[in-house]
């Protein structure tokens, strides 16, 4: 049985408070912030797969999110079981990945980023002009509709996302993905099939964006098709990520919430410029915290460990004038 770290512990815990949250507290507003919380977690976690671990940055990721939306959302209210329906949507996600990846994988750096946004957009207005109008839950499901199902649901998408994450991090897979994100001529030499690892990356990326975009259309009442393939998905990931601190676990998690809080009172407090002084808060963040949060906890931590280390050093001198035939050998 594996030791537990106090990290560990500490992440069981937040994972246990969450789970009974709905339990103790019916109050529809924290749920609400906790799912969208949630929402963004699982955006920027997927979004770091091919982004933060390749280092393939994907402007279009708004496109799988909303496969994975429209296809749950349609073949939910359609009579198929739920489950069937975003499994779908994850699968379709998937499959428009492994289609696009192969010639999109010829394009480098930049041009590959304008790439995916061109797709994603050209996506978007394709949607928008088949299904242009706003769709409503059937008066059955509203009657019924719960907000606990819900939040359980996108928490289970982004403990999912995680834990695989987490998986990447200590296998062969994602060493690879990362040798590729550092030197993909370096990753050739030792033998890693960069298109492969790139593929992988970019199904996988995909096919996590499509079940949360599943989630999403379970969530919303109102369901306007257009809107999930628009480019705020992709730029809300992205920043999320930014700032909690790429090609880490934590990082998309930290970084959504102080994304969500901080957006939400902002909004709350300063109304008609609240977007401009969280561009201004992001751009100081990225300046003077490249690696985001997850860089000033390194910070923090190393601080400390430095002046903890005098102490130590003021002992050893201590302890070598009360025993001063020690230093003669």
């Amino acid at each position: 049985m594996p030791k537990l770290t106090p990290r560990m512990i500490i992440s069981l815990l937040i994972a246990l408070a969450l789970l009974l949250l709905p339990l103790i507290t019916d109050d529809d507003n924290i749920l609400t912030l906790l799912l969208l919380t949630f929402l963004m977690a699982g955006l920027a976690s997927s979004w770091n797969i091919l982004g933060g671990y390749t280092g393939q940055v994907n402007l279009g990721h708004a496109a799988f999110f909303g496969i994975g939306s429209l296809i749950t959302r349609q073949m939910w209210l359609g009579g198929w079981p739920f489950a069937l329906s975003m499994a779908s949507g994850c699968v379709v996600a998937g499959l428009a990945a492994a289609v696009i990846g192969l010639p999109a994988f010829r394009l480098k750096g930049t041009y590959f980023a304008i790439g995916t946004l061109a797709m994603a957009e050209a996506l978007r207005i394709t949607i928008g002009n088949i299904l242009p109008t706003v769709t409503n839950l059937p008066t059955e499901v509203i009657r019924n509709y719960e907000l606990a199902p819900r939040y359980y649901l996108m928490l289970t998408a982004v403990l999912l996302i995680v834990a695989i994450t987490i998986y990447l991090n200590n296998s062969k897979l994602g060493l690879g993905m990362m040798a590729v994100r550092e030197d993909e001529d370096a990753a050739r030499a030792v033998g890693v099939n960069v298109l492969r690892v790139k593929m992988i990356a970019f199904v996988m990326s995909a096919f996590l964006a499509g079940m949360i975009g599943g989630a999403y259309a379970f969530y919303f009442v109102s369901y306007y098709p257009n809107f999930t393939f628009g480019p705020l998905f992709s730029f809300d990931a992205i920043t999320v990520l930014y700032v909690g601190g790429v090609g880490t676990v934590v990082g998309p998690l930290i970084g959504s919430v102080f994304f969500v809080i901080l957006r939400d009172m902002l909004v709350k407090n300063l109304q008609g410029v609240h977007q401009l002084v969280f561009g201004l808060l992001f751009i100081v963040v990225v300046l003077v915290l490249p690696g985001g949060l997850v860089e000033a906890w390194d910070r923090i931590k190393q601080y400390v460990r430095i002046n903890q280390s005098p102490t130590k050093n003021q002992h050893r001198e201590t302890k070598a004038q009360t025993y001063p035939g020690e230093n003669l050998h």
